[in-house]
């Protein structure tokens, strides 16, 4: 598939997807007019790269797990160094997800005290 469909199919832009390309992190076969062609497992990848930025991780560290993951043919093996980077990284997520967590039970809170005063009249 063609870059605009792979923007299309996965809601990143074709500029990240490019950037994507640049990185490592993606790879495109290129036609003879030079236009770039994706595989279909592109469309997964793509949104697993979405989920790894999401949780903070940058490219460089996006780009060295990838290989080691077998949904995307990994056969690079973890590194004992990349292994203790990732259990950093997921620790400091596990605080993210504390703090989230702790965040909604204040709104919750919240949320509870107005509809109780919203019944009794009150604002």
């Amino acid at each position: 598939m063609r870059i605009g469909e792979l923007a299309r199919r996965t809601g990143v832009s074709e500029r990240s997807l490019r950037y994507y390309e640049k990185q490592g992190l993606l790879a495109a076969e290129r036609t003879a007019g030079g236009h770039r062609e994706f595989p279909e497992a592109c469309v997964d990848r793509v949104i697993r790269i979405q989920e790894l930025f999401a949780a903070g991780l940058c490219s460089a560290k996006i780009a060295q797990l990838l290989p080691c993951m077998r949904e995307y043919g990994g056969s690079a093996t973890a590194t004992a160094a990349l292994a203790e980077d990732l259990a950093v990284e997921r620790k400091r997520i596990d605080a993210m997800i504390g703090d989230l967590l702790r965040s909604r039970e204040v709104l919750d809170e919240v949320i509870a005290e107005a509809r109780t005063d919203g019944e009794r009249g009150t604002v």
